[in-house]
């Protein structure tokens, strides 16, 4: 329950819902809102949802989806067991073009309030949207990525979104680095048993 005595996903997917009706005519079959049972652990972040997760109903599907699943293993971590995932925005724009700062304005509030209602003890944000949303920036990925930043209080690493990497394979190798990162940060918080 959130401070006003309403749950946060109904109190605030009021405002999205409302901006995905002025994004045209187009509709989202579902919204993509986020994978995984509340756990205060990792969260990886990303931007929007595209066309597989919307027809999914769950963030981080298809080739990108498959590309973060291994990102994950590789630092022994799997979705919907230790990491908790959520998009920026909650439903894809039309034309899956890039979000509008009015969009992400609408939902940063039901984010803001996953955020709260998680208690992440580290946030993993995946590609600029992601980012510059949440450290309230207009720096690039690679300005931002290879170090740890704080985002109310709690640690958060910057990397490439896995779409960005299947088209950029020479960024794996820093992303590789991030993944390190954001591990060795959160076992520095919580050793492991």
């Amino acid at each position: 329950m959130h401070r006003t005595g309403h749950r946060p996903g109904v109190a605030f997917a009021r405002g999205c819902t409302a901006l995905r009706s002025r994004l045209t005519a187009y509709r989202s079959r579902r919204t993509a809102h986020h994978l995984g049972r509340p756990c205060r652990s990792r969260r990886p972040l990303h931007r929007l949802p595209g066309a597989d997760e919307d027809a999914r109903g769950e963030p981080f599907v298809g080739e990108a989806g498959k590309l973060l699943d291994a990102m994950l293993a590789a630092i022994n971590l799997q979705r919907g067991n230790n990491v908790y995932i959520t998009n920026v925005l909650k439903s894809r724009p039309p034309g899956n073009r890039e979000p509008e700062s009015d969009e992400i304005a609408a939902c940063r509030p039901y984010l803001l309030a996953q955020i709260e209602l998680i208690q992440p003890r580290l946030i993993l944000a995946l590609g600029r949207v992601a980012a510059q949303s949440l450290l309230a920036t207009d720096e690039t990925v690679g300005h931002l990525r290879g170090r740890v930043h704080q985002f109310q209080g709690v640690p958060l690493v910057v990397t490439y979104h896995p779409a960005y990497l299947l088209r950029k394979l020479s960024d794996k190798a820093r992303a590789w680095e991030d993944l390190c990162l954001a591990r060795r940060t959160f076992n520095s918080l919580t050793p492991e048993s």
